[in-house]
């Protein structure tokens, strides 16, 4: 949210209106899974001025030249992380046997939202060691959750079940652990940044519309059903104008425990395409050798293959070579670090402009 007297850049409105477009088709799907037919022909007026408004802004250099994010956006400050006695006084405390302020999570973050303006610029919610079977909503004036797991037990064989889904912008994950099997992570809209985080899935499972940078991170993949293949991306860009995309840069990709014996009995891809104009980059990082030789994945026979964005840039491991990848139009081996830096925290996600308020370590460039 921002204030009246705030200025904002072109990648600040392209973010926002692109988010507005993929919360506004989610929507769509919904209705159209409970059976409203209709919704199509309804949203016809506003799909189209969405499009236009991203085509005006997309086409724009500079709207004006904003300030460091942090200064500029009015939100409240929370933080879920790793504590010890020692630095830090917290100022609730979850625990199960109710030896702290509240029993959930969930009652702890209601606690901290509750407190307004009066909350501290730095809050600790301390959570004792335990499993917490809930769902956690975390409200858009809460911001900053830090050494976490994440994780949805449904199993493969309950298929879709995201673990965290995240919308809001400028999110910073550190230090995290994400578990599922399909669908995991679920990074819908808006600016997101994970480092040094664990991912864990089988297929789709790091899937969504947002600009996202994943960095030195770990991607574990885990043992599928019998008669499924793994595929670690399905990023959701449905408009050629749109500034989103997955950015995989210095991170591992491997096998899980699980999965280490079994890893070449079952297809594993880089990615697939879930909309017309999906936009996937790998750079730098290990890939192990049971990414198939052809590296990416169809979703549904030729589509959006020529429309796709799909690149790779000087990643090392036994699944890193190119010579036998896919030969799609829209599948590029980026040859520098000039055709590599759209993709980078600095221009992908202007991170220089928020990530050093969090503390969290970065690095901008290729």
């Amino acid at each position: 949210m921002m204030s009246q007297n705030s200025t904002y850049t072109r990648e600040d409105a392209l973010t926002w209106i692109s988010a507005v477009m993929t919360n506004h088709r989610t929507c769509l799907d919904g209705l159209q899974e409970k059976g409203y037919v209709e919704a199509r022909i309804l949203d016809r007026n506003l799909t189209v001025s969405l499009k236009q408004a991203l085509i005006l802004y997309s086409r724009n250099k500079v709207i004006a030249k904003g300030p460091p994010l942090q200064g500029t956006i009015s939100k409240g400050s929370g933080i879920l992380e790793s504590w010890s006695e020692a630095s830090y006084k917290p100022d609730f405390t979850v625990a199960q046997d109710g030896s702290g302020t509240h029993r959930t999570i969930q009652a702890a973050v209601n606690a901290l939202a509750a407190m307004g303006n009066n909350r501290p610029a730095r809050a600790i919610i301390y959570v004792k060691s335990g499993v917490y079977n809930e769902k956690v909503n975390i409200g858009q004036k809460l911001h900053n959750v830090i050494d976490m797991t994440f994780e949805n037990s449904a199993g493969p064989e309950k298929h879709q079940a995201v673990a965290l889904k995240v919308s809001s912008d400028l999110s910073v994950f550190y230090r995290c652990s994400f578990k599922g099997y399909q669908d995991t992570l679920y990074v819908l809209s808006n600016r997101q940044f994970y480092r040094d985080c664990q991912i864990y899935g089988t297929i789709d499972f790091i899937f969504g519309d947002a600009a996202a940078v994943l960095q030195n991170c770990d991607i574990l993949v885990r043992k599928p059903l019998s008669h499924q293949s793994n595929f670690i991306t399905a990023q959701g860009r449905d408009d050629p104008n749109k500034n989103t995309g997955i950015a995989v840069q210095s991170c591992r990709v491997r096998a899980a425990s699980e999965f280490v014996s079994l890893k070449n009995s079952q297809k594993t891809f880089l990615g697939r395409p879930w909309r017309k104009y999906s936009r996937t980059v790998f750079m730098k990082s290990e890939l192990d050798g049971m990414i198939e030789a052809k590296g990416w994945g169809e979703w549904s026979g030729s589509f959006a293959l020529s429309t796709l964005f799909y690149g790779e840039y000087m990643n090392t491991g036994g699944g890193a070579s190119t010579e036998n990848r896919v030969t799609w139009p829209g599948f590029h081996v980026l040859r520098s670090a000039t055709e590599a830096s759209p993709f980078t925290v600095r221009q992908f996600v202007q991170g220089e402009r928020w990530i050093p308020a969090t503390g969290v370590p970065y690095s901008s460039g290729i």
